[in-house]
């Protein structure tokens, strides 16, 4: 049994077109697999904390001496790492807000890359001192953007901070495969918003067959 991780990060309850997409790979997935399980995390509609200086405090003090005040701050960091440890396959649905995460998504990153729990750190590698304790996890990203043209050698390429993002810190998650599907052009409402979602949709039957065959 495969398990996916679902985090949803729209402001949006209603007429969100990420949940959408999220709800259209769900209802494939499930038709092919029906026994395979589902976490769902909506950080859209209850956002995970910031992190503070306390929070930091806590993470690099030594799990036998942290107080019970550290290991309260870290509760909600231990039970979203938990859920991401459990699954084979974190999708993520999202809109870009600002030409990047929304700052729930942020936070929950915040959250679960976390020193001694998702990576180590230790200065004898040299340069490049960090390394993910997780792997063998895909990722599935799920976008929608108001605007176009962020993919490599689009006219907005240097313009997405949202997917290159996501796909650089989703290595400290233990992600190893990395997939994305993009709608856009939703600010002009038009037929290549139109076409875009068909595409989008389109793809994600193909992103299924992908996965599936690896399984």
């Amino acid at each position: 049994m495969t398990t996916f991780l679902h985090v949803s990060s729209s402001a949006r309850k209603h007429n969100s077109i990420s949940r959408a997409l999220a709800k259209e790979f769900t209802n494939q997935w499930h038709a092919k697999f029906p026994t395979d399980k589902f976490i769902h995390r909506d950080i859209g509609s209850a956002p995970p904390n910031f992190i503070s200086e306390e929070w930091i405090a806590a993470v690099f003090t030594l799990e036998e001496k942290r107080t019970d005040k550290q290991n309260s701050l870290l509760t909600l960091s231990d039970m979203l790492i938990k859920e991401i440890t459990e699954s084979d396959i974190i999708l993520i649905s999202t809109p870009m807000y600002n030409y990047g995460m929304p700052a729930s998504l942020k936070a929950w990153f915040d959250q679960v890359i976390r020193v001694n729990k998702t990576f180590t750190l230790d200065l004898d590698r040299g340069d490049f001192p960090l390394e993910p304790t997780l792997s063998g996890k895909t990722l599935v990203l799920l976008s929608a953007c108001g605007e176009f043209g962020f993919d490599v050698g689009g006219v907005r390429e240097e313009m997405n901070h949202l997917g290159p993002h996501i796909r650089t810190a989703s290595k400290y998650l233990g992600v190893d495969e990395y997939y994305e599907v993009r709608i856009e052009y939703q600010e002009f409402g038009d037929q290549r918003h139109a076409r875009s979602i068909e595409n989008a949709y389109s793809t994600i039957s193909k992103v299924i067959k992908q996965i599936a065959g690896k399984k």
